[in-house]
């Protein structure tokens, strides 16, 4: 039995190939390898002396040959094919070892060049795997040194790879060079004429694993599944773990996603409740119980069958308070032993266990989306995700009365939790807390109306309440709308062409507005 052995990543290589060599395999090997391996005291072949022919320039052409190939690709059924590897000495390879050249690991580097990138382009790597995979039924390939364990126990075991590992491994391998054709055919078509990279390539390639299948989609008549970004950043909602509860939905994750982006933008103890992927209750509080209780109070009736998300762990008292209603989801970085407790008597409650995010100086380190990407009709629409974050110090008070301090700490969480609501968006709020909640309205004032509604029929009274409008008022209406139901206080991005009717109205009804100069729509 023959391997042949040609890694980039020699992590683990030695020991695997030690391995092989006790199994009575002989080793196969090219340039770095090669030496590695013989330094280590392995007997190996090199693929010069295999080929007959060199090595040559620097090192692109090596693998490239009749005797590499048709060792890979002969088939073992076939009599003919036999006979011509037997006339003109071609060795059979049954093994094949290959990772390739670290194409997205180059790109990624600040500073890399174009010149970079061509040479980590991998030629008779990604040759060599296709040859491999494509004769699956004789030939085992191996890409990854996750994979070395497997290997060797079946060939220790059974002294050959079954056909059910040999199939598998093949689909791995013709992933992997899938994802690596797409990372350099992205890469490519960033290049801008003159230097530098373009955000959005020319082509786009999409590189999603699946993990599950989903028992239906939006409706029972639609089919689903769940996929994952190739390398998902940390504390993203596909790293959840899922403690407890039934399989979950494709609605469920929807809304799971709506719930978990929002609590975790906040750096105080948060709590988050969805339904239909908008938020209808938000809540700061001391501790998770005081978030969660605040969060409720604003439409418990919507929260019925909810999405509930917090940023902290969730105690004991937590766990108790939630109990008490029907949720589908309950997500949070941590459980106490006491809340699981809890909830075992809810074995149908979904529960997801997820890291906070690490933070950072990138949208990647802190879990988030950097590129968003909507379905159309045969098409894609592509657009950087809406990751502006708002401080004091750029908010721009246009009227003559002042927010407070406390206003002012009402009116950026007012504008946070409203970023996360479907356009029109008006969001009330008052101490950490949303007190009614509009939207997804075609209309903004009726958006205005219906929080207002939503307020008083949860027995909330918005006096003195602040208010954050999505997008800007285009008529005064809009305004006096939420300042007939209570509010004291607006915040929106301005930018109207009737700003000044709308900031002589703010003067008129004695409130401050200020003006954020960022829009949050959300479709």
């Amino acid at each position: 039995m023959n391997a042949l052995i040609s890694v980039s990543d020699k992590t683990g290589i030695v020991e695997f190939a030690r391995a092989l060599h006790a199994l009575g395999i002989r080793l196969i090997s090219t340039g770095g390898t090669a030496g590695l391996l013989a330094q280590e005291g392995l007997p190996v072949t090199e693929v010069a002396q295999l080929t007959g022919f060199p090595e040559m320039l620097d090192g692109r052409v090596k693998t490239l040959h009749p005797k590499v190939h048709g060792g890979l690709l002969a088939r073992r059924d076939l009599p003919e094919h036999m006979a011509a590897l037997k006339a003109q000495g071609i060795d059979m390879i049954d093994l094949l070892v290959v990772n390739l050249y670290p194409f997205e690991a180059t790109v990624a580097k600040p500073g890399c060049t174009l010149e970079d990138a061509i040479e980590n382009i991998d030629i008779g790597g990604p040759a060599m795997v296709r040859s491999a995979a494509k004769n699956w039924k004789d030939v085992g390939v191996v890409t990854d040194a996750s994979q070395y364990p497997q290997v060797l126990q079946e060939l220790k075991t059974d002294g050959k790879l079954s056909e059910r590992t040999r199939f598998a491994l093949a689909v791995a391998a013709f992933n992997r060079i899938s994802n690596y054709d797409a990372a350099i055919s992205d890469y490519l078509s960033s290049i801008q004429e003159g230097g530098g990279r373009a955000l959005f390539p020319a082509q786009s390639n999409g590189r999603f694993v699946k993990l599950q299948d989903l028992r239906y989609g939006e409706n029972p008549h639609q089919q689903a599944a769940f996929y994952r970004d190739l390398y998902p950043a940390p504390g993203s909602l596909v790293t959840a773990r899922q403690l407890q509860g039934k399989e979950l939905s494709y609605n469920n994750i929807a809304d799971a996603d709506a719930a978990w982006e929002c609590v975790k933008s906040f750096d105080a103890p948060a709590c988050v409740i969805v339904k239909h992927a908008n938020p209808c209750g938000v809540a700061l509080g001391k501790d998770a119980l005081e978030a969660y209780s605040k969060a409720f109070k604003t439409d418990s009736t919507s929260a019925f069958g909810g999405i509930i998300a917090f940023n902290r762990s969730v105690d004991a008292d937590a766990a108790q308070a939630v109990s008490r209603q029907f949720v589908e989801v309950l997500m949070a970085p941590g459980f106490s032993p006491e809340a699981l407790e809890i909830f075992k008597g809810k074995a149908n409650v979904r529960i997801l266990q997820l890291a906070m995010p690490p933070g950072g100086a990138t949208d990647w380190d802190n879990g988030r989306n950097a590129i968003d990407v909507k379905r159309v009709g045969s098409g894609l629409l592509m657009q950087t995700a809406d990751n502006r974050e708002l401080n004091l110090g750029e908010l721009k008070v246009v009227t003559r009365k002042q927010p407070t301090p406390q206003q002012l700490e009402d009116l950026l969480f007012a504008w946070k939790v409203a970023k996360f609501v479907k356009s029109n968006a008006i969001v009330f709020c008052k101490d950490g807390m949303t007190m009614g909640v509009g939207a997804g309205q075609m209309s903004r004032l009726d958006s205005a109306r219906i929080a207002s509604i939503k307020a008083q029929h949860a027995g909330l009274s918005l006096q003195g309440t602040v208010v954050a409008s999505d997008a800007f008022f285009p008529f005064r209406d809009g305004l006096d709308v939420v300042v007939d139901a209570g509010a004291a206080c607006v915040i929106q991005p301005g930018g109207s062409m009737r700003d000044e009717e709308v900031i002589a109205a703010a003067n008129e009804r004695g409130v401050a507005m200020v003006f954020s100069g960022v829009r949050h729509f959300r479709h």
